[in-house]
């Protein structure tokens, strides 16, 4: 196989090092074989003066069968590889081609395609003023493996990059790219670079446009969204992601700088997801630091911000049953048990929810979202219905979502061992009780632990021992006496004054 031709500075750096040293260390000095150095040193021209080889020097394997089968095969099926051309020929002439001659082939029908093949897509590099473009993205970033409180985080990641500059910004999106991810992870990025660029560009987002056979506007949420900025939306064709190259290349570089910040930080382990992603925020803070001086002209560039942000949030009518739930986008969910019958209006953020009641915030949770191991998940706060079941302790036997009720897996296997220990009645009042306590002395950790080891030797808890346990010890305030002097020591002050 033919190597790296000889360039005209190393055969002139070679002749002038050959005078001071051995042919051997010349050759090493120029980045030669002593090979072709013992050949260039009996030649006169320099390479590029040389003419090129035009001959062949063996018979071309191909030469009998090319023009009659091979190149119809590449006429009807541009697209064929030679492994599958050469795999056909060896069907049709046993025993005549090797798999050696394989890279011949290649040559061969690259050669015929760079002559006879379709044109070829040409990339055109686009030149960004500061302050006209922003990119918005997002990206699946389950390979980091992140885990809050020992439990595997699956997630996306939203960027909002400036094409100028490279000045980013990066959240945490829990679901899918959803309007609300979209709109609070955008809003943050503006109001973060202070200004707003010309145009913002996406890819085919559901949440910004309506994808139909022939046609594709903008939703009307997103129309608002942009108006509202003063932004000029446009996305990407479909499937053509070099369009929006200008952020897909920013999402490997972002995942692969989370990833070494990981490492060094050793654990992959984060407390809460407000940890994780004041993690992320730092990393993109180290990364934006590498463009500052672009990102001063850019946002020197951009235009104002409005007076205010708009909405993020999903907004839906929903009534509170009398088994004090409410259903939202296939999640049930309880509240407190006053709202019982009650029209809300629930607020749907990307992360969270919340509920108002005429104008007044009444309640507020972590938002669910469906999975194909979970299809219809329940958020069930047991506080929300412990108040009732002090009063009807039987209806917990047969509850419907009496396991989503428990606090701890320590609680649901203490209700396991006390209901084939004891009789319906008297586990369902032990188990409200246990509740009870865990709210009362706000011990609900606490008491998982006794339950633990109560599970580990098979006893059933003493509700009576428990309260002792537990029970708030009483503050014991000092007596303290005051007396008061007699007037007439103020008397006897004031004469020897």
């Amino acid at each position: 196989m033919p190597g790296k031709r000889i360039s005209d500075l190393q055969m002139t750096k070679y002749k002038q090092l050959r005078g001071r040293h051995s042919q051997e260390a010349a050759a090493i000095k120029t980045g030669i074989s002593v090979a072709t150095a013992r050949r260039i040193e009996s030649m006169v021209s320099l390479p590029s003066q040389r003419p090129a080889r035009h001959w062949r020097t063996r018979a071309d394997p191909f030469g009998e069968v090319w023009e009659m089968e091979v190149v119809p095969m590449l006429q009807g099926a541009p697209t064929l590889m030679a492994v599958t051309v050469l795999e056909e020929l060896q069907r049709r002439h046993p025993e005549r081609f090797e798999d050696a001659v394989l890279r011949t082939l290649q040559r061969r029908i690259r050669q015929w395609r760079a002559e006879h093949g379709d044109e070829r897509e040409i990339f055109f590099a686009q030149e960004h003023p500061p302050g006209r473009l922003g990119l918005s993205d997002f990206t699946v970033a389950d390979e980091l493996g992140v885990s809050i409180a020992g439990e595997v985080l699956a997630h996306r990641l939203y960027q909002f990059a400036f094409a100028h500059s490279g000045w980013r910004h990066a959240c945490v999106v829990l679901g899918g790219e959803s309007f609300q991810a979209l709109t609070t992870g955008l809003q943050e990025a503006l109001w973060m670079a202070g200004g707003v660029p010309e145009e913002h560009r996406t890819d085919s987002l559901s949440a910004a446009f309506n994808n139909l056979a022939e046609q594709e506007e903008l939703t009307a949420r997103y129309r608002e969204l942009c108006a509202h900025y003063g932004l000029r939306a446009s996305r990407n064709n479909p499937g053509v992601s070099h369009e929006n190259g200008s952020i897909e290349s920013r999402q490997g570089s972002l995942k692969r700088a989370l990833d070494q910040a990981l490492l060094l930080r050793g654990t992959r382990e984060f407390p809460t997801i407000e940890v994780y992603g004041q993690f992320i925020a730092e990393t993109v803070r180290r990364l934006n630091a590498r463009c500052a001086r672009a990102w001063e002209v850019e946002r020197a560039s951009l235009r104002p911000l409005p007076a205010r942000r708009t909405v993020d949030f999903e907004e839906v009518d929903v009534r509170v049953s009398k088994f004090g739930l409410i259903t939202v986008k296939g999640v049930l969910y309880s509240v407190p048990s006053r709202l019982t019958g009650h029209r809300l209006k629930v607020r749907l953020h990307s992360a969270h929810l919340e509920a108002w009641l005429g104008g007044v915030k009444v309640f507020e949770c972590e938002r669910l979202r469906g999975s194909v191991q979970t299809r219809h998940p329940k958020r069930i706060d047991w506080r929300h219905m412990l108040p009732s079941l002090r009063r009807k302790p039987g209806a917990f036997a047969r509850w419907v979502l009496r396991d989503a009720m428990f606090p701890r897996s320590e609680y649901a296997q203490a209700w396991e061992r006390m209901s084939k220990q004891l009789s319906e009645r008297a586990a369902c009042r032990l188990m409200v009780d246990l509740l009870d306590l865990a709210d009362r002395a706000n011990v609900v950790a606490e008491l998982a632990g006794v339950l633990g080891s109560l599970s580990e030797r098979d006893e059933v808890p003493d509700i009576e021992v428990l309260r002792e346990q537990f029970a708030p010890r009483p503050t014991w305030m000092p007596v303290v006496q005051v007396v008061l002097p007699a007037a007439a020591v103020y008397d006897e002050l004031l004469e020897a004054a």
